[in-house]
């Protein structure tokens, strides 16, 4: 919006233009009164003839340009349109599929009858091939079927496009008469135009009829570029459908000589058909023949079927006979087997006997016989160390050799000997090395139980600590919390709760938000832009309670009306009089207070430019302020 006068740009800053292009301020004729505001809106604006054109004076720079045929194209903004009607490509791209699909079709047909031709050497396989012929052939048909489906699927998409290029055709009319409406009211204001200038100049208009002109103009300019896009829209998609009703046609011309063709090859394969049938009829008086040798094959089966008969009984006899002779023999030579493995067995045994004795005593086979056999009597045993003798009983004497007594007796010493256990000749130096052991673990457990009543120490303190810091924070922002959700909840109620206040170190914190004129108190109750505002009465209590030099803040009041936003600026207000606040926003209210503006544009070569722009003068700034950069180029 304009305010005041306004005043010519200066083109000392406007780049040099190429060939071909103009300045749309030398286009324009405006009177006197009216230049000003034309300059201004037609600063850095340029006329030229196409839209290539356009586009590279547009991507070199913060230009305009527009086309004589209405197009307008920016760093960011192109205003145009294309058809949405099906494009020529995609219409010859569905043509060569059908046509394609088509040649399948031929070529899969010319196999069969290709296959129909070499149908019939033998019996068996001249039958097998004339019913694989015929198989193929009604395929064949149902194909045919198909691609005359197809045929009229595709005359329904070529009179659909005749239908749509009429509407298309109306679309035309209907925009050439808007655009004669809006030429007639263009002649009507270039009379009234034509009328101002002859009349005596009474005087600069005012600002209010200024700018209600130059809108007039503005939505003139854009109703006119509207509709010759629309025209030239709508002769775009008629030629488009023309061009493919006219492929649709070529199509369907085509579709219908191949038909006359697959008919033509149906009556061959008819032709064929009959050959196959004649060939029938050969060889089923090949097969009439072929029964007659055959009956007299099977009476001379039969025959030798009665021979064969005879002899497998003989030979089922003699079968059995052999099994039952096999199973005879099978068992004397497992008898025979089994006495050997016991001899082997009990040789080895005796050889390990013989082994143990000479290892264990460093007495032979014989020697063992001779002095321990079962016929020689067995000593008394010896007394036990500690034993007392008894002189009133008789001297033991030797008694003869029991096996079961001396197996028990065998059994009852190699049990003591067992508890005995093995001798360890180190048993005392492992003792020692125990003992050593012993006395280290037991002051390592010493230190550990040490070390471990030191950091019981350290946790309970920094436990206290926690508390004491968590406590006075926790209080802190409960206080401004309810202030500042006062503040931007006028007559409303905002506190914060903790679950288990007897656990400082594990609690947790609700927030209650009470607006006014609700009851409700839990968040998930309220509205979007009453949590968001809640939320935020959360971050600054906690900025107030514990103060930070910057603030960075992410479209916070996004979901804000005009009247909770107006509260939070006023509190942001404050917040930056003691640090710098740097406030993502897409808000104008936002940006109205902010002492400095920083964009980011990407430009058409693909670089993003970041803009700077400060709002405030230098001698206004605040202490904690920074310097702002004009701008700067980064890669996209």
């Amino acid at each position: 919006m304009l305010v005041g006068g306004a005043s010519s740009p200066d083109r000392g800053s406007w780049p040099s233009l190429p060939a071909g292009a103009r300045w749309a301020v030398d286009l324009v004729r405006s009177p006197d009164s009216l230049r000003g505001s034309v300059d201004v809106a037609l600063a850095r604006v340029a006329v030229v003839d196409d839209l290539a054109a356009a586009r590279a004076l547009a991507g070199s720079g913060d230009l305009v340009a527009v086309t004589r045929a209405g197009d307008l194209v920016s760093a960011g903004i192109v205003l145009g349109g294309s058809a949405t009607s099906p494009s020529l490509l995609e219409v010859q791209a569905a043509v060569d599929e059908a046509r394609e699909q088509l040649t399948a079709v031929v070529h899969r047909c010319e196999r069969v009858r290709f296959e129909l031709g070499t149908a019939g050497e033998t019996l068996a396989s001249a039958q097998q091939r004339v019913e694989a012929a015929l198989s193929r052939l009604h395929e064949s048909d149902a194909r045919m079927a198909a691609v005359a489906e197809q045929l009229g699927q595709l005359g329904s998409a070529a009179r659909a496009a005749a239908g749509e290029a009429e509407r298309i055709a109306a679309g035309i009319a209907a925009a050439s008469a808007a655009r004669d409406a809006d030429q007639t009211t263009y002649d009507e204001l270039s009379a009234r135009l034509a009328a101002a200038q002859e009349a005596p100049d009474e005087g600069e208009p005012s600002t209010a009829e200024r700018e209600r002109l130059a809108e007039v103009a503005m939505h003139s300019r854009q109703a006119e570029v509207d509709a010759r896009l629309a025209v030239r829209t709508g002769e775009e998609r008629a030629r488009a459908l023309a061009g493919r009703a006219e492929q649709l046609e070529h199509a369907a011309a085509a579709e219908r000589t191949a038909r006359a063709a697959a008919a033509a090859r149906r009556e061959s394969r008819a032709r064929a058909s009959a050959v196959a049938a004649a060939v029938q009829v050969g060889a089923r008086a090949t097969l009439a023949r072929l029964e007659v040798s055959l009956a007299i094959a099977s009476s001379e089966r039969d025959a030798a079927e009665q021979a064969r008969t005879v002899r497998e009984g003989e030979l089922l006899g003699l079968r059995g006979r052999t099994r039952e002779l096999q199973t005879e023999l099978e068992a004397l030579t497992s008898s025979v087997h089994r006495d050997e493995l016991a001899r082997a067995e009990q040789r080895l045994r005796i050889e390990a006997l013989e082994a143990k004795a000479m290892e264990d005593f460093g007495v032979d086979a014989e020697s063992l016989e001779l002095e321990y056999g079962p016929d020689i009597e067995v000593p008394p045993s010896a007394l036990a160390p500690g034993d007392e003798v008894d002189p009133n009983e008789p001297e033991p004497q030797p008694y003869p050799y029991v096996r079961a007594e001396q197996e028990k007796r065998l059994r009852g010493a190699e049990k003591s000997l067992a508890l005995l256990g093995k001798v360890n000749p180190l048993a005392l130096e492992e003792f020692s090395a125990l003992e050593e052991r012993h006395r280290f673990l037991n002051e390592q457990l010493d230190d550990l139980k040490r070390s471990r009543e030191e950091l019981l120490s350290i946790i309970s303190d920094v436990d206290e600590r926690v508390q004491q810091v968590f406590s006075e924070a926790y209080a802190d922002t409960e206080r401004e919390f309810e202030r500042i959700f006062a503040r931007l909840f006028p007559g409303g109620e905002g506190r914060l709760i903790l679950t288990d206040p007897s656990d400082m170190l594990n609690t947790g914190i609700e927030v209650e938000a009470r607006p006014p004129g609700k009851k409700v108190k839990r968040l998930s109750l309220l509205s979007g832009g009453e949590r968001s505002l809640t939320a935020v009465a959360f971050l600054v209590a906690l900025f107030k309670a514990r103060p930070s030099p910057f603030y960075i803040m992410d479209e916070v009041e996004a979901a804000l009306d005009d009247v909770n936003l107006q509260r939070l600026l006023t509190i942001m207000e404050e917040l930056r009089e003691d640090s710098q606040l740097l406030v993502i926003t897409h808000q104008k209210r936002t940006m109205e207070i902010a002492d400095a503006l920083y964009g980011v544009s990407m430009r058409g070569d693909g670089v993003t430019t970041v803009i700077g722009q400060r709002l405030r003068d230098v001698h206004d700034r605040e202490p904690g302020d920074v310097d702002v950069t004009e701008s700067a180029s980064l890669p996209a």
